[in-house]
């Protein structure tokens, strides 16, 4: 059975073909041939067939500034057709392994591994674990929403030609329109003329929320259940898995543009997006529950629940009894529907909460079932009842965050009034003075009271003053989680427990209305983990607010900014063994940990295959429930096809399902202490050779003299500035523009550096210490070995795949292109830093190829045809970026293109930041 009509190849040479007539048709012949001999030249430099890429570089410094946007604009659109075909690609992958059963990574693997144990232990790894992708508003989609909107369009034909047997004629009609769409995007412009504001990201977020995942997570639930019954004897039940969450509009933290007006905005507008969702599927189920009334019972439970609806809505109930005389279950739901349309009204009768939903659900279900409509319930009313379980009456919870900061500035500007010097405190005296103010009755401050505040601390009151508000207008669980960034002290997070106290959202020992998540990022923060946790578990206010929320604590980790801080390998091995350190410090406390890692999308801010990385975490940390972030580009990535979408959620539950047993049935890891050994020297001659190229005189100017970070500042890429002060440091840049700056230049410096450099201290050691987690065995008095490391590789997940992360980011490294930027910089300056990166970059090549023990960098087929097709397509881009920023003076054209060449490398690199 075929199952698909195209290939990859004939996607690619027939929208290439496309777009060649399109940019002949509006710009001219001239331009078209232009575009044609810069693609020529870099494809006959990447062959062979010429010696220097001078032939390229002289003829697109020779252009017009007219016909240099030409060849941007025409570089930039073709990547981003090229994307939708492979895309299409993965799609024919994902149903061909599907319909032949091939697919690694999928759920009847994991019922497989499932039915190694007993149906009590399934029972209890289903009901630990609990999966909640957090999707934020971090600036690194470089694309604009309009032509994100017609790249999908075009998706939409290729499938259609793909997937569906069609007359000549009507996959004629089928290029028409994707002519006309490839048309009007060569039309459009590619450079937003605006920054996006928080409600534009918001919607951004919404729109993959409402027009994919809400669709396809009954599909999975349905996939788990027949895999499950495949391997079990008896019947599990399979509770809710997954829960999304957002960031979009409630992340305050360097973005002044999140207001609390924003955040109630969202809120409202969320829930009216999930309601009318429920609306159409309960309307849709009417068209199916057309059961004759005088022809079935449909049970005195189900009787009682329609009577008192009638008796809530007795207007609405005179129209569905006219409308559907006889039938019960479709007055039941046109009764349901109003309800829903009157969540949030004046009027009464609207549902108080997702669970009243619920409930009528369950009602109708039982009834189907007692008249033989089992087949029903399973195809019809489950995937409803999955869909309001997962997504509720607020589509994704919101999280707020914000610096930890701002909190100790509001707490102390509004404590002035009241006498108290709360700055001057020290820390054992804040944790002191904020425990007693929660558990006394009486608040100490009013949070309306913001006269002679900053702003900043006035907007902090305000917020926690709406808190209250907005849990009581959409519930607890549509906004009931608070993050704090640069968590470094105990106090930190006991001023959010007090601000909330202040606001009634917490009310000890009764009530907890928020989650409060320390984010641990800093090197200070993680290896003082168990003073800041171990403090607040034994404080008598925090402990009570714990119980209170069932004794889970979440517990953010900061990848991108432990990575900018440490470097890369230093941060994975820093951040893996402060998890373990968490496991046991809420282990020792009785507390049930739910760690939220704080991923990019880029291999260097903690990206990567997310079913690897939750297989490579330790055991003592795989509570079943993990939260983690998912940003920018790598949204539209996952989530912007319903099948690939499905895939990765499914790939997710494979690895939680199958880490959650590991962890069941081996709680203590053990790791030999040779091998914590070996990290140690690793990480710690890695880190230190990382800080001194950081700190290195004249670093800081190279960086910025030698990738594009000046224009990539200036992009309208999302509502939050780059820098947190607008200083040019590198502490001070966010970690995105850091990343994103590198990856334009080809250099992807933060995901490999300083690697070699801690392997080779490794290999050169003459009598490795023990560490602290070395369970006293005694230290070697021999140098480190290759066999160990390549044992280490073969046998610890986590080494394994920090080496495979490392990989992918040099395999996507090109130094000659690198080079190219590097001679921007001022001779010294280049002269100093970009031998140092070259001879780093080159050992960490032959030192990961020999671990592995293999003759290339990475380890997946796919990867290398990848670069192999879009390299010299990105070159042109490349060369032209450089010409223009090596210009001391640009003209406003040559800044659009300038721009432009960002926007079309991060399509080709299919990664920002």
């Amino acid at each position: 059975m075929e199952l698909h009509d195209r290939s990859i190849s004939q996607d690619i040479r027939e929208l290439g073909a496309l777009l060649g007539t399109i940019l002949e048709e509006q710009t001219s012949r001239e331009a078209f041939e232009t575009v044609e001999s810069c693609r020529r030249a870099a494809i006959d430099y990447r062959t062979g067939d010429l010696d220097t890429r001078d032939p390229l570089i002289t003829e697109l410094e020779g252009l017009s500034t007219h016909n240099q946007r030409t060849v941007a604009r025409a570089f930039t659109t073709y990547f981003e057709l090229i994307n939708l075909a492979e895309e299409r690609e993965r799609i024919r992958t994902i149903r061909t392994g599907s319909h032949e059963r091939t697919l690694d990574d999928g759920l009847e693997n994991a019922a497989a591994e499932l039915g190694e144990a007993d149906d009590e232990t399934v029972q209890q790894i289903l009901d630990d674990i609990l999966i909640e992708p957090t999707f934020t508003a971090h600036p690194t989609e470089a694309r604009r929403k309009t032509v994100k909107s017609k790249l999908r369009d075009i998706s939409t034909s290729l499938e259609t030609l793909d997937e569906r047997l069609l007359t000549e004629t009507e996959e004629q009609q089928v290029w028409r329109d994707i002519d006309a769409e490839v048309t009007s995007l060569w039309q459009t412009p590619q450079v937003r003329n605006r920054q996006p504001e928080p409600e534009d990201e918001a919607r951004n977020v919404q729109w993959y929320l409402e027009n994919t995942l809400f669709d396809v997570v009954g599909e999975i639930y349905d996939e788990l259940d027949d895999a499950i019954d495949s391997e079990l004897s008896s019947d599990v039940d399979i509770p809710k898995l997954f829960e999304f969450r957002s960031w979009a509009g409630s992340d305050r933290d360097g973005n002044p543009y999140v207001t609390p007006e924003v955040t109630a905005n969202i809120l409202e507008r969320q829930r009216e997006v999930v309601l009318e969702r429920y609306q159409e599927q309960l309307k849709r189920l009417s068209g199916v529950l057309s059961q004759d009334g005088s022809r079935i019972d449909a049970g005195s439970a189900f009787q009682a629940s329609l009577e008192a609806d009638r008796e809530r809505l007795p207007g609405v109930t005179r129209t569905a009894e006219e409308r559907y005389p006889g039938e019960p279950y479709r007055q039941k739901l046109k009764l349901m529907r109003e309800r829903l349309r009157r969540v949030g009204d004046v009027r009464p009768g609207g549902y108080e909460d997702a669970d009243a939903l619920l409930e009528d659900l369950a009602v109708i279900a039982t009834s189907l079932q007692t008249n033989g409509g089992e087949t029903v319930v399973e195809a019809h009313v489950d995937p409803i009842r999955r869909r309001v379980d997962t997504f509720g009456f607020s589509l994704a919870s919101l999280d707020l965050r914000d610096h930890q900061q701002k909190h100790t500035d509001a707490i102390a500007e509004a404590l002035v009034r009241e006498g108290i010097d709360y700055h001057g405190l020290s820390e054992d005296e804040r944790v002191k003075f904020l425990t007693d103010a929660v558990l006394q009755d009486e608040p100490v401050l009013d949070l309306g009271e913001t006269d002679g505040l900053t702003d900043d601390s006035a907007r902090v009151l305000e917020l926690f003053d709406s808190l209250a508000d907005w849990q009581a207008e959409y519930g607890v669980d549509a906004i009931d989680t608070y993050a704090i960034s640069m968590t470094d002290e105990p106090s930190h997070v006991l001023e959010v427990l007090f601000l909330a106290d202040q606001a009634g959202v917490v009310s000890l020992p009764e009530h907890a209305g928020i989650d409060i998540v320390p984010l641990l990022e800093t090197e200070y923060a993680l290896s003082g983990a168990r003073r800041i946790m171990g403090t607040l578990f034994e404080n008598e206010a925090y402990a009570l607010a714990l119980e209170a929320r069932g004794r889970t604590q979440e517990i953010m980790l900061g990848y991108s900014d432990s990575n900018k801080e440490n470097g890369f390998l230093a941060a994975n091995w820093s951040l893996y063994k402060n998890q373990r350190r968490l496991g046991e410090i809420c282990d020792d406390h009785d507390v049930t940990m739910r760690l939220f890692h704080g991923r990019g999308g880029s291999i260097s801010r903690g990206g990567g295959p997310m079913n690897e990385a939750l297989l490579a975490l330790p055991n003592n940390t795989i509570t079943g429930q993990v939260k983690f972030t998912e940003q920018g580009e790598a949204i539209a990535e996952k989530y912007g096809n319903p099948r690939i979408a499905e895939r990765n959620i499914e790939q997710m539950l494979n690895a939680q399902l199958r880490a959650r047993k590991q962890a069941i049935d081996r709680p203590a890891e053990e790791i030999p202490a040779e091998w914590i050994d070996a990290m140690e020297t690793m990480a710690d001659a890695a880190r230190q050779e990382y800080r001194n190229l950081l700190e290195s005189d004249g670093f800081v100017q190279y960086f910025e003299q030698a990738t594009p970070i000046t224009v990539i500042e200036d992009l309208n890429l999302g509502s939050r500035p780059a820098s947190r002060s607008g200083e040019r440091t590198v502490e001070d840049l966010r970690a995105i523009p850091w990343v994103f700056s590198w990856t334009q230049s080809r250099c992807i410096l933060p995901g490999w550096y300083a690697l070699a450099t801690g392997i080779e201290a490794y290999l050169e050691s003459e009598e490795p210490r023990s560490s602290d987690e070395s369970s006293g065995d005694e230290p070697r008095d021999n140098g480190g070995s290759m066999e160990t490391l390549q044992e280490m590789y073969d046998e610890w997940p986590f080494f394994r795949t920090t080496l495979d992360n490392a990989a992918l980011s040099l395999s996507r490294t090109e130094l000659e292109i690198a080079e190219q930027y590097a001679g921007m910089a001022d001779a010294t300056l280049r002269k100093r830093f970009f031998p140092r990166v070259t001879g780093e970059y080159e050992r960490a090549t032959e030192l990961i190829t020999e671990i592995g023990r293999r003759d290339r960098l990475h380890t997946r087929d796919w990867l290398g045809e990848n670069l192999e097709q879009r390299n010299p397509y990105v070159d042109p881009l490349n060369m032209l970026q450089v010409h223009l920023l090596d210009r001391n003076h640009r003209t406003d054209i040559e800044e659009r293109t300038l721009r432009l060449t960002v926007k079309g490398i991060a399509a080709g690199m299919k990664n920002t930041g």
